[in-house]
């Protein structure tokens, strides 16, 4: 998918333990997406548009939905559920609750 005229483009940086469990998640569908973070090394902000950011989010909530002891440290699970919401904070500011743009 390419970006169109008025697709906003969001900056973020991830690193850390964020970024070695984003690594780990199983990304079906992603267009490309699933090869861009795994390039990526955490020096400099990562560019993801909305759909980017709507494909993370569902990876990250499935992810959470997993039981306890799918994770075996905890600490796992506690920046899968950081990195979630650092990315739903960030997608509500830009496009509200419900998903549509404000401009």
């Amino acid at each position: 998918m390419r970006p169109g005229k008025y697709d906003r483009k969001h900056e973020l940086l991830i690193k850390g333990t964020e970024l070695r469990e984003l690594k780990q998640l199983d990304l079906a569908e992603s267009f490309g997406l699933d090869r861009r973070i795994e390039r990526y090394q955490g020096k400099r902000p990562l560019g993801l548009y909305r759909w980017d950011l709507e494909g993370l989010l569902a990876a990250l909530s499935l992810a959470l939905d997993q039981p306890d002891d799918y994770y075996s440290p905890p600490a796992n699970k506690r920046a899968i559920k950081k990195l979630h919401d650092r990315l739903q904070a960030e997608y509500e500011s830009a496009y509200g609750e419900n998903g549509m743009g404000v401009r």
